[in-house]
């Protein structure tokens, strides 16, 4: 009794925990939803605010905030490409290695860009933004080089496997009419055999008609050749017409 009591109490306890760390993965879960949810929002809105600035507002604060719009469309469409490529293509991991490091250089000028928005000098903001554009148009043409040579490599690798493709159906069509290779000597076979038919035989025919050869001795009986045939007991190809049998007046 006391056996069962205890292995009772084990199953319970297990239960118990096996249920905390569901529920605790199940929270985390959710609290991981959350977050993308929520870190996707705002992305979209200081996206959204950015576009407004850079349309709406002229002079250095339309110019900073086009700059920082450039800068990360540019840096999340290499991220997205890298990562998705690379679940496909183990080569890319390198190359996200490489933008992981771009990375870096990215945040660091948007976020001296976010500080110079709110710069009340406008004058000496102005003098920094050729600097600022050109380190802005480096780190967009490392990514955007990174991202080109992914989706370049990744379309070489559809084109190939494409011809492959294509060169096993042409082969698999070609078994497929296997007729076609076979017809012209079964045309000739048949060609040859209505050559040593009758036609050909006649050739050696008596030209009187009394079914004997030039050569033959009378009174022997003629070649089974020169034998007249019924043309209804003749065979063909199943598409040609029956011969119709000789009627006398």
């Amino acid at each position: 009794m006391e056996a069962v009591i205890l292995i009772l109490g084990l199953l319970f306890v297990a239960f118990v925990a096996l249920g905390i760390y569901v529920s605790v993965k199940a929270i985390g879960a959710a609290k991981r939803g959350v977050d993308r949810t929520i870190t996707q929002a705002r992305r979209t809105v200081e996206d959204t605010t950015l576009r407004a600035k850079s349309y709406g507002q002229p002079g250095v604060a339309g110019e900073l905030a086009q700059l920082r719009l450039t800068l990360r469309t540019s840096m999340r469409a290499t991220q997205e490409a890298l990562q998705t490529g690379v679940a496909e293509d183990a080569s890319l991991s390198e190359s996200l290695g490489l933008f992981q490091r771009l990375s870096v250089h990215g945040r660091e000028l948007d976020e001296e860009l976010k500080r110079l928005e709110r710069e009340p000098d406008r004058a000496t903001v102005a003098s920094l933004l050729p600097g600022l554009k050109q380190r802005t148009q480096r780190i967009t043409h490392s990514a955007e080089s990174l991202r080109w040579a992914a989706r370049d490599r990744a379309r070489r690798f559809a084109d190939d496997d494409l011809a492959a493709l294509n060169t096993q159906i042409d082969v698999e069509a070609g078994a497929l009419r296997h007729w076609t290779v076979e017809e012209p000597a079964e045309s000739s076979a048949g060609a040859d055999a209505r050559t040593d038919g009758p036609a050909g035989a006649g050739a050696g025919a008596c030209p009187g008609g009394d079914g004997r050869a030039w050569n033959a001795p009378v009174g022997e009986e003629g070649p089974e050749a020169l034998t007249a045939r019924d043309p209804r007991g003749q065979t063909g190809y199943p598409w040609q017409k029956a011969a119709r049998p000789e009627t006398t007046n």
